[in-house]
């Protein structure tokens, strides 16, 4: 028996939606509040989809605003100091500026006056809102000024930097040089480095040869506790009328390898089904929904890559996890031939983020949804 869906929805899969509906995370959150109230930066590492954004909004979220500032920024789409110094001057000035005042922005202009204004409306809410611009050529000077402001606040100030391994791969200026300068310098300015390439981030923060090397407090976070996972999901579907047992919630958490964004996106839609009795074959149906939506667009990954890669991709789907890939045995088992040319498909792939390797040196299929998709279709 069904009940009538509802509109809201508590498991998001889009944006954090406040500490009620955030699962856990609370060692990992008082581990980042010991880091950044004692002065330590912090670099946090962890897979896509694992929620280290959601954690870093929660943290904010969690932290009085009266004793310190917060700041989000990702770097995701830049691809300069134009870029990066822009994002920035956005996230810490916006705010005093919108809604618009001529006195505020008097006042920012005599400090920062290479920022220009671009006032514009939302174009869903209608509201007024404001973008800054930066007149080129001055953009490092911006960037020192926007420290030199964030160093002369009144309160502490956190700033979050996400998907911060983006900066190795700007070619207009050494990024990871110039940041580490003026980091250096800051007392009242505490950072968090976030990013998702665990290579690139390693060797930013690792590498006696990187400017940043050995100068943060390392951080790795894998997926939510499986029972606390349970309690706070059958708690929300309980509100619901709905009831997961907790055997069947751990097949659930099994088939995602307990990564959070696919861990919400099918306990959203179990939601929204309204089955008051969620078993296995439920999970099983609502994955197939999920897996035929996607399916175009796995079939045009698999045309981006060559045969080998797709037959070496879809044997470590099918294996789950492969933490030996020259074995003698797994070669055999899917047909790969040698192990150099299976290694070599391996890097291609690992760059291209559709191969991930573990803190314990296996692989893995990097998407949950497109690693069971290659497992159980015949494409």
């Amino acid at each position: 028996m069904k009940r009538e869906r509802q509109v809201f929805n508590p498991f998001s899969v889009v944006s954090y939606m406040g500490p009620e509906y955030f699962c856990d995370r609370q060692k990992e959150t008082k581990e980042l509040t010991d880091a950044l109230h004692n002065g330590r930066n912090v670099t946090l590492i962890s897979p896509r989809r694992i929620g280290k954004t959601g954690l870093i909004h929660h943290l904010f979220q969690s932290l009085d605003k009266t004793e310190v500032q917060c700041f989000y920024v990702d770097l995701y789409s830049t691809s300069s100091l134009q870029d990066f110094t822009k994002l920035l001057a956005q996230a810490v000035l916006t705010e005093r500026i919108t809604p618009f005042s001529e006195q505020v922005w008097s006042e920012i202009t005599r400090l920062f006056s290479a920022l220009r204004p671009v006032f514009t409306t939302d174009p869903i809410s209608g509201m007024p809102q404001c973008m800054i611009d930066i007149q080129p050529q001055r953009e490092e000077w911006t960037l020192q000024q926007i420290f030199s402001y964030l160093e002369k606040a009144s309160t502490p100030c956190y700033v979050a930097l996400d998907e911060f391994q983006t900066i190795a791969e700007y070619t207009d200026v050494k990024m990871e040089a110039l940041l580490r300068t003026y980091i250096q310098q800051l007392h009242n300015v505490r950072f968090i480095f976030a990013g998702s390439k665990k290579h690139l981030m390693t060797e930013i923060f690792a590498s006696a040869k990187r400017p940043f090397y050995r100068s943060t407090q390392m951080m790795h976070i894998g997926a939510i506790d499986e029972a606390a996972y349970y309690q706070f999901a059958s708690a929300h579907m309980a509100a619901h009328g709905q009831r997961i047992s907790e055997d069947t919630f751990h097949e659930l958490y099994s088939l995602m390898d307990g990564y959070t964004w696919n861990m919400q996106s099918m306990l959203n839609r179990l939601y929204q089904s309204g089955v008051e009795q969620i078993d296995y074959n439920t999970i099983l149906s609502t994955l197939n929904q999920v897996l035929q939506e996607e399916m175009p667009s796995y079939q045009t990954y698999c045309r981006l890559i060559s045969n080998r890669q797709l037959q070496v991709l879809r044997a470590v789907a099918k294996e789950g996890t492969v933490s030996e890939p020259g074995s003698t045995a797994f070669l055999r088992k899917y047909g790969l031939g040698a192990y150099s040319t299976v290694r070599s498909a391996m890097l291609t792939m690992l760059d291209k983020e559709l191969l991930y390797r573990r803190d314990d040196g296996s692989y893995e299929v990097y998407e949950k949804f497109f690693a069971l998709w290659l497992r159980y279709s015949s494409f």
